[in-house]
C-alpha cells in the first residue's frame, strides 16, 4: 500500500512485516529522487521473528523486503546507492561472506556502497540482521547515472560493492576501515592512527569526484569502545582536524568489536557537490544553549544543503557535555527528540519534514527496551510517518547516556 502526502509517497506493502506495537513509521518514503527504506528485518505481520538465528535465511528475506518497498515507490534494487547492515557477530562470524551473500541478492549492474556493523544482538531475540537502504530514481522514472570508485591501497569489498559512489549531487562512501589491499591491517589495534588513515583515504575517494572533506554533510563513525570519554576523544580530535568550521553533522557510536580484531574504526561519509563541480551553499544550526561535546569539535548539530537536512546524533547532554537523566531511557528519548525539534525549527522545518530516523540505544535483544524509545519517537510524528531503524548497542559514547537519535529530513 502506498500513501501520498505533499510531494511524498510512503510504502507499506500488503502483508509486510510489522512491529508488535502500533507506530506511525512506514517502511519506505520517497521525496523526489530520494528514497529511504527503514531497517528491514525478518518478522511476520504480527511481529514474530522468522528463521530465528539463521543469518543466511534472514538476509535473503530482508533483501527481498527492501525490493518490495522500493517497488511500491517506483524503484528497484538496481537503484540502491547505499546499504547499512547491522548484524549479529560474536567474533566468530565471517563478515566478508555475509557481505557476499547480500551482494548475490542484488541485480546485475547494482554497485552500491555498504557499511556493515557487527553487534552482539539486535532488537528482538533471534533477529540477527537488519538492513536499511537509500535509493535514487529520477522523478521522470529514469535511472540516475552513477559513478563508483575503489580507493587504491584499500582492500576491495566483496562484489558488487564499491568504496564510494556518486549519483547526481550525492556522494556516499562505504564504511571504510584500515584494511589494506595487501591483506594486512594498517596500524593494528591503533584507533587514533587508523582514524587518521581512513580519513585520508576518504579524502582520496572524494577527490575522484572533484570533491573534498569540506563537501561532507554527514559523518558516521562506528569505533571500538566501551562507552567512555577516553575511548573516543583522541580519535575525535584526529577526525576533526580534517574539517574547517563549520563542519558536517556527526554521529559516533561505539561497538564492542569489529569483525577483524585488529580493526578499531569504520567511517562513512555523505557529501554533496554541484553537478557543475562547484561547492554547494549550505546553512548550519546550533540552537541557543544546545548540548555540546566535552571537547571542541567543528561539527554542527544541523546542516541544510539544498532541500536536504542532516542532523547529527542527538542526545541528552548539557551545554557542558554532562549526561542528563543518566540511564533513564524514557527521559533521554524525550530530551533527544526535543533537541531534534529545536534543530529542525532552526531551518524552518518540523517533524513532518523528517524522512528517516536512526535510533541507537543501549540494550540487548529486548522488545521492551526498543518499545520504550520507539513509542516515544513514533508519537512525535503524524501518520504517515518517516522510515525508521532501531538498533541496540552494548554502550554509547558516554557513561549513563542510553540513546542517540540520528535524523534526515527534506524541506523544500
Amino acid at each position: 500500500m502506498t500513501t501520498s502526502i505533499r510531494s511524498r509517497t510512503h510504502s507499506w506493502p500488503k502483508g509486510h512485516w510489522n512491529w508488535p506495537i502500533k507506530v506511525t513509521h512506514k517502511h519506505g518514503l520517497r521525496d523526489g529522487e530520494m528514497i529511504h527504506v527503514g531497517g528491514q528485518v525478518d518478522l511476520d505481520p504480527v511481529g514474530n521473528v522468522l528463521h530465528q538465528g539463521n543469518l543466511a535465511a534472514q538476509t535473503k528475506a530482508v533483501v527481498g523486503h527492501i525490493g518490495k518497498v522500493l517497488g511500491e515507490l517506483g524503484a528497484d534494487l538496481a537503484d540502491v546507492v547505499k546499504l547499512t547492515a547491522f548484524y549479529v557477530n560474536d567474533g566468530s562470524g565471517d563478515e566478508q561472506a555475509f557481505l557476499a551473500d547480500i551482494g548475490r541478492l542484488l541485480p546485475a549492474g547494482a554497485r552500491p556502497v555498504i557499511t556493515a556493523v557487527p553487534l552482539p544482538a539486535l532488537a528482538y531475540a533471534g533477529m540477527v540482521v537488519e538492513i536499511e537502504a537509500v535509493a535514487m530514481r529520477a522523478a521522470d522514472g529514469k535511472r540516475i547515472e552513477r559513478t563508483t570508485v575503489d580507493v587504491p591501497g584499500l582492500a576491495k569489498l566483496p562484489e558488487p560493492f564499491a568504496h564510494a559512489l556518486r549519483a547526481g549531487e550525492m556522494i556516499y562512501t562505504s564504511g571504510l576501515s584500515a584494511d589494506l589491499a595487501s591483506g594486512s591491517m594498517h596500524a593494528p589495534g591503533d584507533l587514533i592512527e587508523q582514524s587518521r588513515f581512513v580519513m585520508e583515504r576518504i579524502g582520496d575517494a572524494l577527490a575522484t569526484f572533484g570533491a573534498d572533506h569540506q563537501d561532507a554533510v554527514k559523518i558516521n563513525i562506528f569505533y571500538t569502545g566501551g562507552g567512555t570519554f577516553e575511548d573516543w576523544q583522541g580519535a575525535a580530535r584526529v577526525r576533526a582536524a580534517f574539517y574547517e568550521e563549520p563542519g558536517p553533522a556527526a554521529t559516533g557510536i561505539p561497538v564492542p568489536r569489529q569483525a577483524d580484531p585488529d580493526n578499531r574504526t569504520r567511517i562513512e561519509i555523505t557529501a554533496m557537490r554541484g553537478l557543475d563541480g562547484k561547492r554547494l551553499p549550505r546553512t548550519h544550526v546550533w540552537p541557543k544553549d544546545h548540548w555540546d561535546w566535552p571537547i571542541h569539535l567543528p561539527y554542527k548539530h544541523g546542516l541544510k544543503c539544498g532541500s536536504k537536512i542532516f542532523i547529527g546524533g542527538q542526545v541528552a547532554l548539557t551545554p557542558k557535555g554532562e549526561v542528563i537523566k543518566p540511564d533513564d531511557m524514557v527521559a533521554q528519548t524525550r530530551i533527544a527528540m526535543e533537541m531534534i525539534r529545536r534543530v529542525l525549527e532552526g531551518f524552518g522545518a518540523g517533524f513532518d519534514d523528517v524522512v528517516k530516523v536512526l535510533s541507537c540505544y543501549e540494550g540487548k535483544a529486548s522488545a521492551e527496551v526498543l518499545h520504550d524509545n520507539l513509542s516515544i519517537r513514533s508519537a512525535c510524528f503524524t501518520e504517515p510517518g518517516p522510515a525508521s531503524t532501531g538498533v541496540p548497542f552494548p554502550a554509547l559514547a558516554y557513561e549513563g547516556m542510553v540513546i542517540e537519535i540520528d535524523i534526515y529530513a527534506i524541506k523544500h
